[in-house]
């Protein structure tokens, strides 16, 4: 009976409600920003948005790294909001992929050292590796697979 009463006089007694805690963490996004403007617009947002701990910018490559108390799509409105294009950091080191310069990693745009993200592309669309191809090329259960007319 007591975890009744208890529970009554939580919903009656407090008008508040309990927000669940954002976790610490560290959103990387792409933005191009062209000059120290730039630069400043979306430090000046970034750092005044409630959870933000620090705001990294490499203008160079492109990248803003955010650490705190934040939400990744709450990060990338308050960029936008600048009117800056901001999207996810779609690169990871060039070693972490198994082909590095099969056709959808390998990008021009990235910056050097870096490729695509191979698993942002196969959650996008289906991923068609050249080995695939060649394998159903060649079939044992298929004879007329590679006959050339």
């Amino acid at each position: 009976m007591g975890g009744t009463l208890e529970c009554f006089s939580n919903f009656l007694g407090s008008g508040r409600r309990h927000k669940k805690r954002k976790q610490f963490q560290t959103v990387e996004l792409k933005v191009r920003m062209d000059c120290e403007g730039c630069e400043l617009k979306v430090r000046n947002a970034l750092s005044t948005m409630r959870g933000v701990q620090s705001v990294d910018i490499n203008r160079k490559q492109y990248k803003v790294t955010v650490t705190g108390y934040v939400e990744p799509h709450k990060v990338i409105k308050r960029v936008q909001s600048t009117g800056k294009k901001a999207e996810l950091w779609p690169y990871v080191p060039y070693n972490l992929v198994a082909h590095p310069y099969v056709a959808p990693t390998y990008d021009k745009k990235a910056p050097p050292g870096y490729v695509r993200n191979m698993e942002v592309i196969a959650v996008s669309s289906q991923v068609v590796r050249p080995e695939d191809q060649l394998t159903s090329l060649f079939s044992d259960d298929n004879p007329n697979a590679c006959s050339i007319m």
